[in-house]
């Protein structure tokens, strides 16, 4: 056998061989450290917009697809029976004011009378007790002495009369006759009819909650009732992805390992991210018809979890939209090892 045989036969049975087990060895404690998928869309906060008061729209403030800030101004529904509202609140709090000031008075006036009253009843006391003793020494009429016991006992009763007229009107003054106007629950029911009128009135602009894009909104004239959603906003201060994993893909995956994300729409641009939580279930026990796995109809699926990725600002990126399709690749670190060697 000739040399070149010999170095052939070499080359083919070991050189060869050994190089390509190296390489397979390589590849095989290199692998396993990146999570890929391409079941992942880009997501916002989508925010119905819905206003607390029914009217029509009087101004439309905002177009289709139009970039709002935070506090803007996007719709004026019709004021004037709001303003009719707040006028007549506002006329309730100052009928009731007014009550309660004249029941104020009332009590003064009441006061008064029961001074005089008890004066009154004071002088037909000490009256009746100068009759009584000339009575016993028969120096005055009996019809005298009953004259002026009926008008002590008439004294007595206005005394009792006007404490009861005083205990009806405190009563009406809140338990308290002292009790400022202000603090009375008339008062205060009527100024939190005043407050709530004021409120609805304020209603009757629609902002935005939040930075972001507007999308279907109402055209002038149109009626909104309380509580429907008129139009959407799509938030642009919180965009995140929606990665779907098959569950053996999630071994070595943990919260706060970095991602790289690759958006369709835009090929060549990179944005960096992290695994900001994983789902405690899969997608299948979120869908409206569950699996049923304990039938005998069984068939094991690979089943998918959602992860979600925050994405870091990139100000030389592109703006991106909600529901684009992406790749994720996800570092986890990890990497394999083989007789306790590791690379």
């Amino acid at each position: 056998m000739t040399e070149a045989l010999k170095s052939r036969r070499f080359l083919l049975l070991v050189a060869i061989p050994a190089l390509l087990g190296l390489v397979g060895l390589v590849i095989y404690l290199s692998g396993g450290r990146y999570a890929t998928t391409e079941n992942a869309y880009t997501k916002a906060d989508v925010i119905n917009i819905r206003p607390r008061v029914a009217g029509a729209v009087e101004q439309r403030l905002v177009a289709e697809n139009e970039h709002v800030k935070a506090g803007q101004l996007l719709l004026v529904l019709d004021r004037k029976p709001y303003d009719v509202a707040l006028a007549k609140a506002n006329a309730k709090l100052g009928e009731v004011r007014t009550t309660l000031a004249a029941l104020h008075a009332s009590y003064r006036e009441k006061q008064s009378e029961l001074q005089l009253a008890m004066a009154n009843r004071d002088y037909a006391v000490k009256e009746q007790q100068r009759q009584a003793n000339l009575a016993e020494r028969k120096l005055v009429a009996k019809a005298t002495y009953d004259e002026v016991s009926h008008t002590r006992r008439i004294n007595d009763q206005q005394v009792v009369t006007i404490q009861q007229d005083l205990k009806r009107i405190a009563e009406s003054l809140g338990g308290d006759a002292g009790l400022p106007i202000e603090q009375h629950p008339s008062y205060l029911a009527a100024k939190a009819e005043v407050e709530q009128a004021q409120l609805n009135l304020e209603y009757t602009q629609i902002t935005a909650p939040k930075d972001g894009v507007v999308t279907k909104p109402p055209e002038a004239g149109e009626f909104l009732a309380v509580g429907s959603a008129v139009m959407s906003l799509v938030a642009s201060d919180n965009l995140w992805v929606e990665a779907n994993f098959i569950e053996t893909d999630l071994t070595h995956v943990r919260v706060g390992q970095s991602v790289n994300v690759k958006v369709d729409t835009y090929p060549g641009v990179v944005w960096e991210g992290e695994v900001q939580s994983i789902s405690p279930a899969t997608g299948a026990e979120f869908s409206v018809i569950p699996a049923q796995n304990a039938t005998g109809n069984w068939v094991k699926i690979a089943q998918r979890v959602p992860v979600r990725i925050s994405i870091k600002p990139n100000e030389a990126a592109p703006r991106l939209q909600a529901g684009l399709s992406t790749g994720i690749e996800i570092d986890t670190g990890y990497k394999r090892s083989l007789l306790g060697f590791s690379i």
